[in-house]
């Protein structure tokens, strides 16, 4: 005889609301089935017609059985009410008597058809012809079924969408409704992390979790048996970790000995050792994207690092578990391969660059560098440091007190270009690593020394050179030397020229480490930072200026304002700015401290902004943020600034944006952090006036200085040049002393992006802004300007032709890939189309330029180039760019274009042939 069917609660419930409304008043149900429901599921109501009919379920095995429940049940149990009395069991419908059978609904027992049954619950017509032959899905969704019902299914229910919604129902796997949900690799281990999901996939049937499995392989991949059978087995938690680990085991050199260690971590989970390559695979992809979505940032990106790193994190504890971390150290996944290849940079800092730029290397292709980007970052300030060292100017130190060329002009011009970053890699490495590891933080308080030394070699030098020029230096007699007094007249006055009305900025206490960060922190896309143009043959550089002596605000900032050697507070500083620009027939006005921040409900004061919008003034603003730091320090610890950390900077140069206004941001003086030990005392000295200058002879660490440029003790102070060296408390930092850091005053120019750059000045490429040894070796051997050459005045005339790659479209005798380009028809009729276009020469520049940059340069770079080549200023590198994207972009085809938010001009060479075939086939 052949098996009888199962029915449960729900088969029961579905099968009296079929037939009950119809039963004309019978009691007794006889079922052909088999209770599979348990003993508290045998008394329950349904409704019928709207009203409540109590149900009561028996499993008989014999006629006699029946009869008995039977009379029990209308004698007993419910005499005179209508409640069911439901028989199931293995008794054939032939053996039942007609006495019996009269009573029953139909009067015959009733066949449970699982399938009618789903088909009913999700009001499908039909079901999906596979499904008749899985019992166990059939079960599974009347068991199953939610609270509110099934979804409707419409004219069939497939079998995929049957097994979509039973997941839902059952593990929580997205929604009944959900047909959208990609069932992959992701969102498989993703899942695997929810913390009932893999317990409720635990507690299935055994024969529900097979029939899941081989379906989710089917739609999933293969690593969804192991994932499964590991989230069966109470580890649905450790499923993604385990894959991260296996990817590493895989990978590592000795894989049959890791291989052996991970059978013992996955245990009976693992079918075979032939499903662990493609579970490693899905696993590490899973986690690739969110590494992904990780470094894209934003409030998913800071959610996606935290949940790698809280996987890797566990994948680390479950190899140290199974002793495995040894064989794994140089994992490119694991955080225990990124520690280890951070140590191995450390190790590498007490020698040469080479080895150390290798470990570096190495570091940075390990998949975590992005994620623990302020670690990366600060091992890779730590290699800058190494190649500093390494550099040419430590065999030009000990010469510059002698050397006729190393005036204190060229000094503080080179402190700013490069000493500057120095002293700002210093404070990077200062603030130690975030993994307080021992050795890495020993490692960088040793590099840190002997950068510390250096800079003091170089400190030394400068004093010696600064008491000879300081003797004769004046305004009339600079010796080659822009003083602070004379800012405004060369960098200020020539912004006002022709209309112009600057923005004078002047940061109290910023020193050449603090600019170079402020400048890298402003938008591109916002503003482009310009230099006075350059003699021929000469790089065009950023401006520094040399303090007045002492180095403090009372002085230095006086006769910056004033435009003359000067000393006094806020009214002098006043009054000696307005008189400037009246001598050149300008309206001038000054706000301090208190005078530009806005009341209540205001970001800046209204005077100031009405003051922005007058065509007439210019505008002249103090913020002492960074010197008002100098006394407590930050109170979030770093030495380091960006524009955000200046108080009321980004709306300051969000107002002059939108007046229009060039920028001019310079400071009075700069300054030197105290990082001496803190238990460290002042020095005792006589005739201390403030924390870094004095009267009297000059000791060890400090100069004598005297001249016009002294203004202060009757011209001649004693000044320590040492950065250790103090005469009074302890403060965060100092200033009044002869360091360069002090002495450099840092003058830096912008203009809003998009506007004409005034006439005398050139954009300045960011590739120009960091010194080399910053840079790297691969960043530094890029051209960042091509070599001026002549032209013949007309389009397409002859150049020089620039250097390319070898592999990038070979065309001996033809010119270069710009002029190619540009020579090309399908250009040329482009051409036509384009208004206001550059000239040939200007482009094919432009394109050389960024192949030879290997397709990406800064906006002002690209400009640059073609300044080069034709000998005519660029005045708005915007323009510029957004013409040769007119030019190059025939019907859409991105051949150049802005990206990195207009940071960088990206050139497509692919697509370059691939539009302009004539120019560049060979």
């Amino acid at each position: 005889m052949a098996a009888r069917p199962a029915a449960g609660r729900r088969a029961i419930e579905v099968l009296l609301e079929a037939e009950l409304p119809r039963a004309e008043g019978r009691r007794l149900v006889l079922v052909d089935a088999v209770w599979a429901g348990g003993d508290q599921e045998r008394e329950f109501t349904v409704q019928v017609d709207g009203t409540a009919r109590r149900v009561h379920v028996t499993d008989q095995d014999s006629p006699l059985g029946i009869a008995d429940a039977w009379r029990h049940h209308t004698t007993a149990v419910d005499p005179d009410g209508d409640s069911v009395l439901v028989v199931t069991g293995l008794v054939p419908a032939d053996q039942l008597g007609w006495d019996l059978r009269g009573h029953a609904v139909r009067r015959r027992p009733l066949a449970v058809e699982r399938a009618d049954i789903v088909k009913q619950l999700f009001g499908a017509g039909d079901l999906d012809t596979r499904m008749v032959r899985e019992g166990w899905l059939l079960d599974a969704l009347l068991e199953a079924e939610p609270s509110g019902g099934w979804p409707r299914a419409g004219s069939v229910l497939t079998r995929n969408r049957a097994l979509r919604a039973l997941l839902a129902a059952r593990v929580g796997l997205g929604g009944t409704n959900d047909e959208s949900l990609d069932l992959d690799a992701d969102t498989l281990f993703d899942w695997s992390r929810t913390p009932a999901g893999p317990r409720r996939f635990a507690e299935l049937p055994e024969q529900e979790r097979s029939g899941l499995t081989t379906w989710l392989e089917e739609v999933s991949g293969p690593a969804a048996p192991t994932l499964l059978a590991l989230a069966a087995d109470g580890r649905g938690a450790d499923a993604l970790p385990l894959g991260a680990l296996a990817s590493a085991a895989l990978a590592c050199p000795s894989a049959a000995d890791a291989g052996f260690a991970l059978g013992t971590l996955f245990g009976h989970a693992l079918g075979s050792f032939d499903a662990l390559a493609p579970y490693a695979s899905a696993a590490t992809g899973v986690l690739t994207r969110w590494i992904a979505q990780a470094e894209a940032g934003g409030g998913a990106g800071t959610d996606a690092r935290a949940r790698v790193l809280a996987v890797l994190e566990r994948a680390d504890q479950l190899a140290d578990t199974a002793r495995l971390t040894g064989l794994l150290a140089g994992d490119r996944l694991l955080p225990s391969g990124y520690r280890t290849r951070l140590r191995t940079l450390a190790a590498a800092l007490d020698g040469r660059p080479g080895p150390a730029q290798a470990a570096l290397r190495d570091l940075a292709d390990h998949q975590l560098a992005a994620l623990h980007a302020d670690s990366t970052e600060r091992a890779r300030t730590a290699v800058r440091l190494l190649r500093w060292l390494d550099g040419p100017q430590a065999a030009q130190s000990a010469q510059s007190a002698q050397s006729a060329q190393d005036t204190v002009g060229r000094s503080v011009r080179h402190h700013l270009a490069s000493t500057g970053w120095v002293d700002l890699a210093t404070g990077i490495l200062a603030e130690g690593d975030a993994s307080r590891d021992s050795g890495i933080g020993e490692a960088y308080h040793r590099l840190i020394g002997r950068v510390r030394d250096r800079r003091r070699q170089l400190d030394e030098s400068f004093a010696a050179t600064l008491a000879i020029w300081t003797e004769a230096a004046s305004q009339q007699a600079p010796h080659g030397a822009l003083l602070i007094e004379d800012v405004l007249a060369q960098a200020a006055a020539p912004l006002a020229r022709d209309g112009g009305r600057p923005l004078v900025l002047v940061l109290d206490g910023m020193s050449a480490d603090v600019a170079v960060e402020l400048a890298a922190g402003l938008a591109p896309r916002t503003w482009t930072e310009i230099v006075p143009t350059a003699p021929a043959g000469r790089r065009p550089g950023r401006l520094a200026a040399v303090a007045m002596l002492p180095t403090l605000t009372r002085i230095s900032r006086a006769s910056l304002l004033s435009g003359a050697p000067a000393e006094g507070g806020q009214d002098t500083e006043r009054a000696g700015f307005t008189a400037f620009w009246k001598k050149r027939h300008r309206e001038a006005v000054l706000f301090h401290k208190g005078g530009y921040e806005g009341t209540a409900g205001h970001r800046l004061a209204p005077a100031l902004l009405e003051a922005l919008a007058d065509d007439r003034r210019v505008v002249g603003v103090i913020v002492n943020t960074i010197d008002d730091a100098l006394a407590d320090g930050r109170e979030n610890g770093r030495a380091r600034w960006r524009p955000a950390d200046i108080a009321k900077l980004a709306d300051l140069l969000d107002a002059a944006l939108g007046a229009g206004r060039p920028v001019l941001l310079v400071s009075d003086h700069g300054h030197i952090l105290d990082r001496s030990p803190r238990e460290s005392g002042p020095t005792v000295a006589d005739g201390v006036q403030g924390a870094r200058w004095r009267t009297g002879p000059a000791g060890p660490g400090e100069v004598e200085l005297t001249g016009p440029r002294v203004r202060a003790a009757g011209g001649r102070i004693t000044a320590a040049w040492r950065d250790d060296l103090r005469y009074t408390a302890r403060q965060a930092g100092y200033h009044g002393g002869a360091s360069l850091a002090e002495v450099t005053v840092p003058v830096l120019a912008f203009v809003p992006s998009g506007s004409e750059i005034p006439a005398g000045w050139t954009a300045l490429p960011t590739e120009n802004t960091a010194p080399d040894w910053w840079r790297g070796d691969a960043e530094a051997a890029q051209p960042q300007e091509p070599a001026p050459a002549s032209r013949g005045g007309k389009s397409g005339g002859n150049r020089k032709q620039q250097p390319q790659h070898e592999s990038l479209f070979p065309q001996p005798g033809r010119g270069t890939v710009g002029e190619q380009t540009v020579r090309s028809k399908p250009f040329e009729t482009q051409r036509e189309f384009v208004r206001n276009a550059p000239g040939n020469t200007a482009v094919a520049a432009a394109l050389d330029a960024l192949l030879t940059a290997g397709g990406k340069l800064s906006p002002a770079a690209v400009a640059a180039a073609a300044q080069a080549a034709t000998g005519k200023s660029e005045r708005n590198p915007q323009r510029f760019v957004t013409m040769l994207e007119r030019l190059l972009n025939i019907d859409g085809y991105p051949v150049l274009q802005l990206v990195e938010s207009g940071r960088t001009v990206h050139l497509d060479r692919e697509l370059l042939r691939q539009q302009f075939p004539e120019g560049t086939a060979p």
